[in-house]
């Protein structure tokens, strides 16, 4: 019986400590498994966040490479539309914060003449460190259509035009092509960076593609269109406005653009050219700070005007395209937009 009792007492002890064995195990492992499962879950947050601040870093970068222009336009409260019924396009653009003011078929796709010489100026800026440089006039230059250096207006010259191989500075001709809107100074421009005007067109069509202009496809340096070609050439208001806005980075075309006239001479001082400013409104209008007209039959009558406000904070660029009436219309925009919009 003692023995009996004594296998019993020793089978309950090791069925215990078996179980409790057992029991320290399946514990340990869980404990195991659910540190593991812990740290796991704080590595898989680790990635997270690290994903979460990831992305904000590239928020700020984003900030960073596309700054907003902390004033605002804000249009006041019951101002009525602004309505030009002569312009066939018309645009108001805030060149700080490039709000749009105001806009009538500002996308629309339309010949623009001479306006694209100001997208030709800021690619002879960027590519000629040295303005004082030298180019050579061709005969394609002297015989091109419209106005020349020497003729204002095309059929009335008031001074010598260029000579074939005369050699000409690149600021002489930026004036003669933003004051007096020269055909053939653009084209020696053209010719001198790119080789041909062909050559030069698709140099503005790269850099109207990188300023992200959806509405522009430029034919020549000039903005005279090509026979058979016309519809391929065109802008819009508003890619035109954005041109402007983004020349105002240069202070020389604006200060050339401000200029009522002036007198340029080739490089050896043979030849003497007398250059009229085409913006009628540079006497006119005190807060005009330049502007660059345009007109071909096709395109008709158009300007960009920049304005600043009286208090001299804030400038604004108005666009019309094909407006017989585009002298007083930009005064109409631009008392418009400072009258309707406050800056905060």
């Amino acid at each position: 019986m003692k023995y009996i009792l004594f296998f019993v007492a020793a089978g309950l002890l090791f069925g215990f400590s078996f179980f409790s064995h057992f029991s320290w195990e399946d514990s340990f492992f869980s404990t195991f498994s659910k540190r593991e499962n812990r740290e796991n879950s704080i590595v898989s947050v680790q990635e997270v966040r690290g994903a979460e601040n990831q992305k904000k870093r590239s928020i700020a970068l984003e900030k960073i490479s596309f700054p907003i222009a902390w004033i605002q336009p804000v249009r006041k409260a019951e101002v009525s539309d602004l309505i030009l019924p002569n312009a066939h396009a018309s645009l108001i653009l805030d060149a700080d914060s490039k709000t749009v003011l105001h806009s009538y078929k500002g996308k629309e796709r339309r010949q623009i003449a001479s306006l694209t010489k100001m997208l030709t100026a800021i690619i002879v800026i960027e590519e000629i460190s040295d303005l004082s440089e030298s180019a050579t006039v061709s005969e394609e230059a002297v015989y091109v259509e419209g106005t020349k250096i020497g003729c204002p207006r095309s059929g009335y010259c008031i001074s010598e035009r260029l000579k074939v191989g005369e050699k000409i500075s690149v600021k002489s001709l930026l004036k003669a092509m933003l004051m007096n809107s020269a055909n053939d100074a653009a084209i020696v421009l053209a010719e001198h960076i790119s080789g041909s005007q062909k050559e030069f067109a698709e140099l503005m069509n790269e850099r109207a593609k990188k300023m992200g202009l959806k509405d522009s496809h430029f034919c020549t340096p000039s903005g005279l269109e090509i026979e058979g070609k016309e519809s391929e050439c065109y802008s819009s208001a508003y890619d035109i406005a954005q041109i402007a806005a983004y020349s105002m980075r240069y202070e020389i075309i604006w200060e050339i653009l401000r200029l009522p006239e002036a007198e340029i001479f080739s490089v050896d001082g043979k030849y003497k050219h007398q250059i009229i400013n085409t913006d009628l409104l540079l006497d006119q209008w005190p807060n005009c700070l330049g502007g660059k007209t345009g007109f071909t039959p096709l395109a008709g009558r158009s300007l960009i005007t920049a304005v600043s406000s009286p208090n001299n904070k804030h400038k604004l660029i108005a666009v019309v395209l094909d407006d017989p009436y585009r002298w007083q219309d930009v005064k109409t925009m631009a008392n418009w937009a400072f009258n309707s919009y406050e800056w905060k």
